[in-house]
């Protein structure tokens, strides 16, 4: 349950809860005046206010300690305010807050070398970017020019960022309204046993038939139209849908066979996410292209960046590439990404995010299904997993409608955070998404709260 809190308590970052509180609401009268949200009706929200964060727990703005089980946006893969991280940002600030990206420096280079020490294969050329969608943009452009070719091929039920060509790519109902029909964007059913597209019921049954539908999409598209295909290697926001055994390894296949290049989304799934540097290191395949951002530094600073293979760097070895950005590699940043990765390979925080997932995480969550008549499925890898809630196990209604929320599913989340936990819902969904750092005491903490919030979720399924 929530902290009981005296007004004299120091928070990490040195407020007393009253000081924190008076700063609260200072911040949230100044967030409604003047701050405008994304993916919001402006009139209709109520942000929490966050005063302080430390590890894996935030202090909101009445000064309750919450357990972290959003990693804010699944970024925070480090934890809050790594003492590692922060200390190098202040360093490279007193050294060099900012250079134009056409300069070399220290913390840019150093980024690039720890970030290609860890891709697959021999993508050994880092662009950097300032964020997740601006990384898919370059991928698709670079993928674009390299072929020759216009169309890329994205799966529904997917998550690529929110400018025009990515937001085009994402296969969710954020897409809709953005949407014209005209950004030479064609998608296609990825693989999903649980809301099976292919009438499979089993893993390879789904794995096969997805990849014969997408070769078909292919075939009916012309391959010679079709510059790439990008795919999330476990997709995230969408859902946390792992591909099934042979499926990834199909899509290289097909993308070899027909010239097309293959982009791998890592933006959310990276840097050990899901218990390996990068969730496509689970499937042995190597893309053309790795889209990367969140994790890198737990967004300590915004960056992210495309991973590029010796193909495609040939391509603009003697020509130039046409895009950039002011702040590609920012030296505060790329010295954020230094620092993170260091302590993560220093700290075991990758084997730490497997360990958990498979000894604490995942059987819990199977526990919690077996008991709960609400839960549909539950699925994932690392600290990267997905509750499926549901109406009714047998016909497997979603406990909310897809593309929006429901007042079970509200009530779901209202109780996690009365109890302590903040969670990351989407549609019908909890995500058990901690940052990597996640202790085995803290990760049967949160699963208890959320084994307590989803009795609400029974009683309401019983009332209908």
């Amino acid at each position: 349950m929530l902290n009981e809190t005296l007004e004299e308590t120091l928070l990490p970052n040195g407020l007393t809860v009253e000081a924190a509180r008076a700063e609260a609401a200072r911040t949230y009268e100044l967030d409604r005046a003047h701050v405008f949200h994304s993916w919001s009706a402006q009139a209709d929200i109520s942000p929490m206010t966050i005063v302080a964060s430390e590890g894996c727990h935030v202090w909101d703005g009445d000064g309750n300690k919450l357990l972290d089980f959003s990693s804010m946006l699944v970024n925070t893969n480090i934890g809050h305010q790594h003492p590692k991280v922060v200390a190098a940002i202040a360093d490279q600030a007193a050294k060099l807050c900012t250079v134009a990206p056409q300069h070399a420096n220290d913390a840019r280079s150093e980024a690039a070398r720890l970030i290609a020490e860890r891709t697959p294969g021999e993508l050994d050329k880092i662009f950097f970017t300032n964020g997740g969608a601006d990384a898919v943009e370059h991928a698709v452009r670079m993928a674009r020019l390299h072929t020759g070719r216009y169309k890329v091929l994205a799966r529904y039920r997917s998550y690529h960022g929110g400018t025009e060509t990515a937001i085009n790519l994402t296969g969710d109902p954020r897409r809709w309204p953005n949407d014209h029909g005209n950004a030479g964007v064609v998608h296609f059913s990825g693989p999903f046993l649980y809301r099976s597209q292919f009438h499979a019921t089993t893993e390879a049954e789904e794995s096969e038939r997805a990849l014969a539908h997408l070769e078909n999409v292919i075939r009916m598209e012309g391959p010679s139209t079709i510059a790439a295909i990008i795919l999330e290697s476990i997709p995230g926001t969408a859902g946390i849908m792992v591909p099934p055994p042979g499926y990834i390894a199909g899509v290289r296949a097909l993308c070899d066979e027909y010239g097309i290049i293959f982009i791998a989304d890592e933006v959310m799934a990276g840097f050990g996410r899901s218990g390996k540097w990068f969730s496509i290191d689970h499937f042995d395949v190597v893309p053309d292209l790795l889209t990367f951002a969140k994790g890198v530094n737990s967004g300590y600073v915004p960056l992210g960046g495309v991973a590029i293979s010796p193909t495609i760097y040939e391509t603009f070895a003697h020509r130039a590439y046409p895009g950039g950005l002011t702040y590609s590699g920012h030296p505060l940043a790329t010295a954020a990404a230094v620092a993170t990765i260091n302590a993560m390979a220093e700290e075991g925080i990758v084997e730490n995010a497997a360990r958990i997932g498979s000894e604490v995480i995942g059987p819990t969550l199977t526990d919690l299904a077996a008991r709960h008549r609400c839960v549909g499925e539950v699925r994932g890898a690392g600290v990267f997993w997905a509750v499926e809630l549901v109406a009714d196990q047998q016909t497997r209604e979603p406990l909310a409608p897809y593309g929006s929320s429901s007042a079970a599913m509200n009530s779901v989340i209202a109780e996690c955070k009365k109890l302590g936990l903040l969670p990351f819902a989407n549609y019908n969904r909890i995500h058990v998404v901690p940052p990597c750092i996640v202790t085995e005491e803290q990760a049967r903490e949160g699963l208890a709260i959320l084994d307590r919030a989803l009795d609400v979720a029974d009683a309401a399924i019983a009332d209908a």
